[in-house]
């Protein structure tokens, strides 16, 4: 007769900063490198839209509700979410995290391409680039918040 195993009880630890710091950093170069690769490849530099910058802030918006929504519910209110809401939520939160990292990296990057650049669409580029960067640093820091809202707060044993 065989026991059913007990299951471990593991705790899954926050996002670390560095993590983060490797993905910011790898978008950094990739986006630094974008610009001549792309004009080596096919004669012109990608162009960033408002649509993808304000995208990021749009997502980074929609994060921070789900994050306050979240934050209201399980520490305010002391209620439990359903158990694959909780893990959709966390699991939305990391990937958000290191996605945003990435972004603002990129775009970072890309912005630092142009700097000093006499070419007359170098400051509009450098002004999208930048809001973009702002869009995915505020996702990244949304996507945080959401993962700290979703810890559920320790069961005090009482007097």
């Amino acid at each position: 007769m065989t026991q059913d195993p007990v299951p471990p009880e593991g705790h899954l630890r926050p996002t670390t900063g560095a993590s983060l710091a490797i993905v910011a950093v790898s978008g950094l170069v990739l986006g630094w490198l974008l610009r001549p690769v792309m004009v080596r490849l096919t004669g012109t530099a990608p162009y960033v839209t408002w649509a993808q910058a304000l995208a990021l802030v749009f997502v980074a918006a929609v994060l921070a509700y789900v994050a306050w929504h979240t934050w209201q519910t399980i520490q305010v209110q002391r209620r439990r979410l359903p158990g694959n809401r909780a893990v959709n939520r966390l699991v939305l939160a990391r990937a958000c995290a290191l996605v945003g990292a990435l972004a603002a990296g990129g775009y970072a990057g890309y912005a630092v391409t142009w700097l000093g650049d006499p070419s007359e669409l170098a400051d509009e580029r450098l002004l999208r680039c930048g809001v973009a960067a702002v869009g995915g640093l505020l996702m990244m820091i949304a996507s945080l918040v959401l993962e700290r809202a979703c810890r559920v707060p320790s069961e005090d044993p009482g007097p």
